[in-house]
């Protein structure tokens, strides 16, 4: 006998942990079903060498490239989702980025919806997630109906310089949307110790705003949500007619589960949201759920990213060092008139982040250790849009065994990022020379670093070039719907977190009358 709910969640992340607190007060009976288990509050939380170097919080799933190579993906299933291991750099995508931009290589589509639409359940969602910001430093920000409901975090000694020196330069820095529950007026009381172990780290004291903290914890205060863990979603039943979904199937505690839900919502990751989907074919789907424009897993992007840092002639003891951004070079700059992205500060290097990192060694080595670069270095992170491409995809076979196809886009716009940021470090008192930083330290950070994964199930007004409608809910079904970062049509170049809960909350929005 399947247990029936109003609503069925799949994943606790940014999207379904977002939603599924959204709902909670509607007294409707919820069900949260995630594949992964509460991530360990434990002391090696916050040691670089459990987290970087022995991947202990990273999924032991398995994919292959396109080529049939394995490589482990930096994925981790935990409740909360991939928020539990993020960064917490809150942006808004710029206004631009909802209409079409040309891009050197190529054309990045227009949303279904314009900005306009998602601003308010931006606001929310800043609100819900503790965003810390200052409105109109950022010359690309998009218009606000509300102030940040936090101060911009601090600037600590060598990031103010580096803010200072970017000023006389010419530059519009800004303090980076950092979801964080810090109080600085108050620190003896405050949750966030502002500690170096915050980017990339699961937050021991849960002071980082994540999906898991903000999400679900606080719509399980509610008696009509059950969260049930270690459940993993294995494929969607539906209706003889195909028309909708009737059941979902778990593997749960050994054995598989059947749960029906008025409505289901699949927010398990761009790639297995597509994984779900395809593997859910069926005699009126045969192609895979919700995939008769055989778009599903298709347009996979994850950002064109570079993670990067600079040597300072000066040690930079900095500790929270993920307070700055610039966007002067968004949407392109003298000289080059196509979009380059963003810059921002990443989290402080730590020596054991480097262990087997041969660039570094090979560059700096013997003049430099590991224990000199962590002590000097100046942590970059560089974004520039990733163009949706049909071919770039996410398949699945007959097991389940997930393939990533995907081929690079935008590098010419990716090199004039890297090049400018190069060209300007003299004048910001460091080396003239940069060193990749690789994030995922058992991966090439182009195939493993899913972090920012999206574009599978994008939404549009045309069931013919889309997988959703602009609600969010599959064209061909009438009760399934998608609210991850699955649903982007494009990426822009800024972290896509706030924009899947703001995202989360409208679609939450849209469904709370029909419940």
């Amino acid at each position: 006998m399947a247990e029936n709910y109003d609503v069925i969640i799949i994943g606790s992340g940014a999207g379904g942990g977002t939603l599924a607190r959204q709902l909670a007060p509607s007294g409707k009976k919820i069900l949260i079903l995630e594949r992964g288990g509460w991530l360990k509050r434990e002391p090696k939380n916050w040691l670089s060498e459990e987290v970087f170097v022995k991947n202990r919080y990273v999924s032991p799933d398995i994919w292959h490239d396109k080529n049939g190579k394995p490589f482990q993906p930096g994925v981790h299933y935990f409740v909360g989702g991939a928020t539990k291991m993020y960064g917490a750099a809150l942006y808004r995508l710029r206004a631009e980025d909802f209409g079409e931009l040309h891009h050197q290589d190529g054309l990045s589509p227009a949303w279904p919806i314009p900005y306009e639409e998602l601003e308010p359940y931006y606001t929310q969602a800043e609100q819900m997630y503790q965003v810390h910001g200052a409105r109109g430093e950022d010359p690309t920000e998009p218009p606000a109906s509300a102030p940040y409901p936090h101060p911009p975090v601090s600037h600590e000694p060598r990031i103010a310089q580096l803010a200072d020196d970017l000023t006389q330069a010419g530059y519009r820095p800004f303090h980076s949307p950092c979801g964080i529950m810090l109080d600085e007026t108050r620190m003896p009381f405050s949750r966030c110790v502002r500690c170096m172990d915050c980017d990339g780290f699961p937050c021991l004291v849960h002071a980082k705003s994540d999906a898991e903290v903000l999400g679900v914890r606080p719509a399980l205060e509610h008696p009509n949500v059950t969260l049930l863990i270690d459940a993993m979603a294995l494929k969607l039943e539906t209706n003889s007619a195909g028309t909708a979904v009737t059941g979902v199937v778990v593997e749960h505690a050994g054995q598989q589960e059947v749960y029906q839900a008025g409505t289901v919502v699949v927010s398990c990751g761009a790639a297995n949201s597509a994984k779900l989907l395809l593997m859910s074919a069926n005699d009126k789907h045969p192609r895979g759920l919700a995939n008769g424009s055989d778009q599903v897993g298709r347009n996979y992007m994850f950002h064109n990213s570079q993670a990067v840092l600079a040597l300072s002639k000066e040690p930079n003891p900095t500790v929270y060092q993920k307070t700055l951004g610039l966007n002067d070079f968004y949407l392109g700059m003298e000289g080059y008139e196509f979009p380059m992205g963003n810059i921002q500060m990443v989290g402080k290097s730590q020596a054991p982040m480097f262990r087997g990192e041969k660039p570094i060694e090979t560059a700096l080595a013997p003049q430099w250790t590991l224990e000199m670069v962590a002590k000097h270095s100046v942590d970059f992170w560089l974004s520039t849009e990733d163009l949706p491409r049909p071919e770039n995809r996410v398949t699945v076979d007959a097991a389940g065994n997930i393939t990533l196809s995907y081929t690079k886009t935008n590098q010419l716009s990716a090199e004039t990022l890297y090049k400018k940021l190069k060209s300007m470090l003299n004048s910001l008192g460091m080396h003239n020379h940069l060193i990749p930083r690789n994030l995922y330290m058992k991966n090439e950070i182009d195939v493993g670093g899913v972090a920012h994964q999206a574009g599978t199930c994008r939404f549009g007004n045309d069931p013919k070039t889309s997988v959703l409608d602009a609600n969010c809910k599959a064209h061909e079904l009438e009760n399934l719907y998608v609210v991850d970062t699955s649903f982007f049509p494009s990426i822009g170049a800024v972290n896509p977190a706030l924009t899947a809960m703001a995202n989360a909350l409208r679609v939450g929005e849209h469904l709370l009358p029909q419940l």
